[in-house]
């Protein structure tokens, strides 16, 4: 594991103080970088607090690598003036786009994996690790419905993306949860066909049941605890896999530090155990 990193938590500005006075081994703090990607300021300043004493990870929002055009290249130079301030443990990003058409949608959107769609990703994919200097992780998405124009299963073609660009995965097993009940698959039989080995960190987060539709819909909302169902996916990975850096992510109805970390405790022991299994085996 990079950097001895165990289970962290997402940085929130009003975790900063608890955060930068946190002590325990192997707690690490990820961002999403486009917060960040500023000359100065004291934002800038907090963060470069914080990685003077742990780990950080870059967690991008907006590069649409699925998009029609290829990343934009000021913001490539200005993600990557701060992945070299910064030195980021992990970066990451989404298999998604947010443009189009020269329009910008502030939403992480589906696409037909299209042997087409491949090829591009796996373009700009690599534009973006060229930029960089270091591979990064492509984060599994969430579904809310059946699209049509499929040509790829989507592990397979994950799993194709990272043997043509050298990238690393993010498995996010809430959004394996949410999406196996929106689309009716088994989310078990979607984690043990993920390839493991290419995994380099895990996103752990709570959802929430929608408004209208109720349980029919789940939402990966990011503002709930993690659920029993989530965790017990997280066991059966940790269990066939081996530890992997894990995440607690909590973006709305944002609790207290202490409330957070117990999550991130919890993600921590269940590495600890998996590594110790795994020694002993």
């Amino acid at each position: 594991m990079p950097q001895a990193l165990t289970a962290g938590v997402g940085l929130k500005p009003e975790h900063y103080e608890p955060a930068l006075g946190a002590r325990t081994e192997g707690l690490w703090f990820e961002v999403h970088p486009e917060n960040y990607m500023v000359a100065g300021g004291p934002r800038l300043g907090w963060l470069e607090a914080i990685r003077s004493r742990h780990a950080v990870s870059l967690h991008g929002v907006s590069l649409s690598l699925a998009g029609d055009t290829e990343p934009d290249a000021a913001h490539l130079q200005r993600l990557a003036a701060l992945a070299r301030r910064i030195q980021p443990a992990l970066v990451s990003e989404h298999l998604a786009w947010s443009t189009w058409n020269g329009q910008y949608f502030p939403d992480l959107l589906p696409f037909p994996r299209s042997t087409a769609a491949l090829h591009r990703i796996a373009a700009n994919v690599a534009r973006t690790q060229d930029a960089l200097g270091t591979a990064i992780a492509i984060e599994n998405p969430s579904h809310y419905l059946r699209i049509d124009g499929h040509e790829w299963d989507e592990i397979d073609f994950l799993h194709e993306l990272a043997q043509r660009t050298g990238c690393k995965l993010l498995l996010d097993i809430n959004n394996v949860y949410v999406s196996a009940r929106n689309l009716g698959f088994s989310a078990n039989d979607w984690i043990d066909r993920f390839p493991h080995a290419l995994v380099s960190e895990v996103h752990l987060a709570g959802h929430a049941a929608d408004p209208n539709l109720g349980d029919t819909l789940l939402i990966d909302s990011h503002d709930a605890p993690i659920a029993p169902e989530v965790w017990q996916l997280h066991r059966r990975f940790v269990e066939r896999a081996g530890a992997r850096p894990t995440l607690i992510e909590r973006d709305g109805n944002v609790p207290a530090f202490e409330e957070l970390m117990a999550e991130r405790d919890q993600a921590a022991a269940e590495l600890e155990h998996a590594t110790t299994q795994e020694a002993t085996a």
